[in-house]
């Protein structure tokens, strides 16, 4: 049987790999909608600007206002969408991130496939225009549509089942829209900006990215619409004859292609349905599930890229947003039983002490001004929170690696776990953070103790935090004290590689 086609083999009968990747587009997308819902739920603004400074988004999803009498955190923005539009639902970040990932993969292989074959075969023709007439054309068609007619089928310029204004749509959508999601997708890594930062430069920034990334997604469910609107514009059975049997012509069966794209359509419902389930029920079972495909793809292509970073004075943002509560008195939620931290606060830092153990030659306990003390590093960099917002400061420390070259690591260390005075404001463990040794020995690898110039404020983190430039920002420790190097993370807290992987399913890698 000729793999391109069953029965006629022109371009007028939709071919079995056509109808394949159809389906299957139509699964991926809509898990894609909908799990990329579950991502904007966490920071539910957006911005043409790189500062996401608060009141300057363009549009925004909530009618949440931050108090202006008292300091609050970017996680106080987030919003808890229904499961029913957002994958998952509730605040599932997370898995949101995971199953949006997924999908993504799954997307570009149907696609690839599709692609590979549709030029492999006449069906190209379906879709690419060979005459500048068809806009013209397509201009008319839609005139018509507006008016209630019905267009002709077919074009005078080449073999088409699909009149002038679908094939421009479908041309649009394939080889347009499609490529231009996965491009600002990918532009919205902090490890792609840290490596390539010409590469976020060619949407403007990644906010601008991450706008267009929306808008992107808008027009995926306004083509959407349209796409059910046509199917029973132009009859429904015999279009789902088509895009389930391959012709509109199957004689006393022509209820067969519908009766089966309803089965399939609903199979499609009950995917949707079953994620959520899963995640609502089973989160750690599906983040192990998820992460075993995402993590190894992600990992092989982002872990070892190096930032190189440097941004000017100018872009620095004048309002850096806070996350996490400083562990002090007045917001218990981070500070627990433990009044360390607000005793060393109290007094300057001046008995602050930075411990550095495990798999060391030579433990240490370094104060303030002992690490200022060790080689200073400045670095004007990007920092991406995992929900969405970016600012751009200069940040000024000790690099990670000269601290460790200090210590003598032992050569079965593969990991650094850095611990928190703070701690996870939904469960009240222990802040840690879990990082490889390579990456701790990145050039951009900060033990900060100063932002634009100034002593590291208390909401970002004083007296030290970490900064890892090709990493999310929840991976950055703040109100560091301890830094353990170690040969297994599995045997750290929850297992996971940090707390918010342990409690909230984010991934250890946070490279995008």
């Amino acid at each position: 049987m000729d793999p391109f086609s069953i029965g006629d083999p022109s371009v007028n009968v939709a071919p079995l790999f056509l109808r394949l990747t159809h389906w299957f587009n139509l699964l991926f997308l809509t898990l894609l909608v909908r799990s990329g819902l579950a991502i904007l739920a966490a920071h539910p603004k957006l911005y043409w600007n790189i500062h996401s400074k608060p009141g300057s988004e363009w549009l925004r999803f909530t009618r949440k206002k931050m108090p202006e009498d008292r300091m609050w955190c970017s996680t106080d923005e987030e919003e808890s969408w229904s499961g029913l539009i957002a994958l998952p639902g509730g605040e599932s970040l997370g898995l949101g991130r995971y199953w949006h990932f997924l999908n993504a993969l799954c997307w570009l292989i149907c696609g690839a496939f599709y692609a590979a074959l549709l030029f492999l075969s006449p069906q190209w023709q379906r879709l690419i225009p060979t005459s500048w007439q068809v806009i013209p054309d397509a201009i008319r068609d839609m005139a018509m549509y507006l008016t209630f007619r019905t267009p002709p089928r077919g074009t005078p310029y080449g073999p088409s089942p699909f009149n002038p204004l679908q094939q421009v749509t479908y041309f649009g959508v394939i080889f347009g829209l499609a490529p231009m999601m996965i491009l600002t997708g990918l532009a919205q890594s902090p490890s792609i900006a840290g490596r390539f930062p010409w590469y976020e430069r060619l949407f403007g920034h990644r906010q601008a990215a991450r706008s267009l990334h929306f808008l992107g997604l808008v027009a995926f469910l306004g083509f959407l619409v349209i796409h059910l609107v046509m199917v029973f514009w132009h009859g429904f059975a015999r279009e789902m004859n088509v895009m389930v049997l391959g012709s509109e012509n199957v004689g006393t069966y022509w209820w067969a292609g519908a009766a089966i794209g309803v089965g399939i359509i609903t199979a499609i419902i009950l995917v949707h349905v079953a994620a959520n389930l899963v995640s609502a029920h089973h989160r750690r079972a599906t983040h192990h599930a998820l992460s075993a495909v995402v993590a190894p793809i992600r990992e092989g292509v982002l872990h070892h890229l190096n930032s190189v970073q440097h941004y000017p004075e100018s872009w620095m943002s004048a309002y850096f947003r806070t996350n996490g509560y400083p562990p002090i008195s007045a917001y218990p939620q981070a500070k627990g039983d433990d009044d360390t931290y607000e005793r060393l606060m109290n007094g300057g830092f001046a008995d602050y002490r930075l411990r550095v153990d495990g798999l060391v030659d030579h433990p240490m306990e370094l104060s303030l001004e002992e690490l200022r003390k060790l080689p200073r590093q400045e670095q004007t960099t990007l920092h991406h929170c995992i929900q969405g917002w970016t600012s751009i400061g200069r940040w000024g420390g000790v690099r990670v690696a000269e601290v460790l070259e200090r210590c003598g690591v032992r050569p079965e260390a593969r990991y650094l776990a850095f611990y928190s005075f703070g701690k996870h404001e939904k469960t009240g463990k222990p802040y840690y953070e879990c990082v490889t040794l390579d990456l701790a020995n990145h050039p951009q690898a900060l033990l900060a103790y100063e932002l634009n110039g100034e002593p590291l404020p208390v909401q970002h983190g004083a007296p030290l935090r970490l900064r890892l430039e090709t990493k999310l920002g929840f991976k950055m420790v703040k109100y560091l004290h301890a830094i353990e190097v170690i040969d297994d993370y599995g045997k750290v807290g929850g297992g996971q590689g940090g707390v918010r992987e342990d409690e909230q399913q984010f991934d250890m890698g946070a490279e995008i």
